[in-house]
């Protein structure tokens, strides 16, 4: 069966529109009206193999908060649509990523249980133009709605942008892990015999 989903999420502060293919070749078509956030979820679409499409209008002239949050709400929506009853996958993926002197983790859990742990510092407030505090909530957003355990670790890194970049990268991979068929271990998941939000 094809996993795939579309999700559109539209309020008084964004208009958001996100198609996944979790089956995919890693095409990003990301339109979200914030350059390194685009540039940061194109990766994530790269190095995930998912097939991602968002487009976003959101009300920058506030800041980016409202966007980054609702394109990361929408995301986890997909994610959790595309999985159904998570029967088949691995779960869980985990990655160490190196991105020059940044060194990120980021393990995930798609268990359907909420949490985010982001154990990352940023040593710059802005990321070119970008609030380098929006990369948390992106992913907590993502998370929130995806029914997802996702923990960021930087071991080291000084250089804002190469630590967003090994935090994204890294999840991309762990994802990539978590949601692909576990030929050893047929239907779902868990000793519970289901995966629930609770």
């Amino acid at each position: 069966m094809p996993r795939t989903a579309t999700v559109s999420r539209q309020t008084a502060e964004t208009d958001v529109r996100v198609t996944l293919d979790l089956d995919g070749t890693g095409r990003g078509e990301i339109r979200t009206g914030l350059g390194f956030f685009d540039h940061m979820l194109t990766l994530l679409a790269g190095h995930s193999l998912f097939d991602l499409k968002i487009a976003c209008t959101g009300d920058l002239h506030v800041d980016g908060h409202h966007t980054v949050e609702d394109v990361g709400r929408a995301l986890g929506t997909a994610l959790a649509e595309c999985l159904g009853d998570k029967r088949d996958i691995r779960r869980y993926g985990h990655a160490i990523i190196p991105m020059d002197e940044s060194l990120a983790t980021v393990a995930v859990d798609l268990g359907g249980r909420s949490a985010c742990v982001f154990a990352v510092a940023f040593p710059v407030p802005t990321i070119g133009a970008f609030d380098a505090q929006l990369v948390e909530v992106f992913w907590e957003s993502v998370a929130a709605t995806a029914g997802m355990n996702f923990h960021a670790l930087l071991h080291h890194g000084r250089n804002g942008h190469h630590i967003a970049e090994a935090v994204f990268k890294a999840a991309a991979r762990a994802l990539r892990t978590a949601v692909e068929p576990d030929p050893r271990q047929p239907g779902i998941p868990s000793t519970k015999g289901t995966l629930t939000s609770k």
